[in-house]
């Protein structure tokens, strides 16, 4: 399915996480935060590119490895993104949904 976010044309499946992240780009990832009434610090920032470095490194997400990562610690990780924390980063990131969310 094709939906507009940030002016540009993006393909998302039925949950609405992009297909393909060539398409990704910070004013989509502004636009899919605010959908999701986050506002994006310099701290959300940092997560997200660490998301999208392991997506790329084909390294399995969940939360357990992100407390672990050193990035971040879970605690601040449910303040940053409050509802549903790792569905809600990953979509924001541009990367698929983690086999580890349900």
């Amino acid at each position: 399915m094709e939906k507009t976010i940030a002016g540009k044309i993006i393909t998302v499946n039925e949950e609405g996480y992009l297909t393909d992240f060539s398409q990704w780009d910070e004013k989509v990832g502004e636009a899919l935060a605010a959908e999701a009434n986050i506002p994006l610090s310099a701290r959300h920032w940092e997560i997200l590119k660490y998301l999208q470095n392991e997506q790329k490194n084909q390294v399995a997400l969940s939360i357990r490895r992100i407390g672990k990562s050193g990035v971040t610690d879970i605690k601040e990780f449910y303040q940053l993104f409050p509802n549903a924390p790792l569905k809600t980063a990953t979509k924001i990131a541009g990367i698929p949904k983690p086999a580890s969310c349900i």
